[in-house]
Formats: C-alpha cells, structure tokens, sequence
C-alpha cells in the first residue's frame, strides 16, 4: 500500500509551533489567521504575522488545504492527526529498515525498542505479524480460484 502523502522526504520535522498550529485547526476542523489570533482563540499569545507564516509554511508541506476567504484564506487539516501519526511512524520505520544492508538487523532493534517499552507489545506485534501472513496467503495467486482452475488434475494425468 502506497503512503498516504509524501511530506516527509522534501520537509524538516514539524516545530513546535507548527504542532500546535495543526492541534488547533484539528481541534476545530478548519480556522483563518484570525480566528485562532483573536481571542479566545487558540494562538492569542501569537502575533498574526507569524500564524500566517507558519500556515502557509504547513500548506507548503501540503499539510494543510486553503481556500480564500474575502481577503484571508481558511485552512483545513489535509490528514487527520492517526493519519500523520501513522506516516511519520512508518516513515521512522522505513529510515530503520534502511539503515543496514542485513535486513534482520534493524528488525532486532525492533524488537529491542518494543521490549524496551513494554515486553507486553511483543505480543501486539506478533499478533499483527501473523494477521499480516493471512492476509498475504489469502491475496495469493496460488489460493485464487482463477488459478486453481488452471491448476492440471492429477487424475487425467495419470490416464
């Protein structure tokens, strides 16, 4: 399955500010400069300057939809927050896949980490591992029903 986006190879890591940017639009669900600047809002402490920035900065990243507003542009979330945590996960996942040519090695860093957290998650992983198996069996070729028909029968080869 393909990422869901492509930010992370041409971006730094996301800042603070940008974090908490993105925290408030998924708070609530779409904002412009000024509804998070203007009190209450959420980055009243923040100059609009600087909010403006660090949008567009995240639109840039594509992180963040626009659409103009009057004279202001209203930004919205592009990926909910699991659908960013899961890519910048599978990213830092890819990086350790990466980053030796024996390919068990980075796996038994895995491991180490996930004991390391908590020796619970080996089980977790397992778990994931065998449904993973499943579903790669089940998607196989071999178990389809259009290549078990083209399968030859033993019996009328032994006619």
């Amino acid at each position: 399955m393909p990422p869901v986006f492509h930010f992370r190879a041409s971006s730094s890591p996301l800042g603070p500010l940008e974090q908490r940017l993105l925290e408030a639009l998924w708070d609530r669900g779409h904002a412009t400069v000024r509804d998070l600047v203007d009190p209450p809002g959420p980055c009243h402490d923040l100059a609009y300057t600087t909010v403006m920035t660090t949008l567009d900065r995240l639109f840039k990243k594509n992180l963040l939809s626009r659409a103009a507003e009057g004279r202001a542009f209203r930004y919205t979330p592009r990926f909910t927050r699991e659908e960013l945590h899961r890519e910048v996960a599978g990213e830092a996942l890819r990086q350790l896949l990466h980053s030796s040519p024996a390919p068990s090695l980075p796996l038994s860093f895995l491991v180490e980490i996930v004991t390391g957290q908590d020796a619970r998650l080996l089980d977790d992983l397992q778990r994931v591992v065998e449904a993973k198996r499943r579903e790669l069996r089940a998607a196989s070729p071999r178990n389809s029903p259009a290549s078990k028909s083209q399968l030859p029968n033993n019996d009328k080869d032994k006619a």
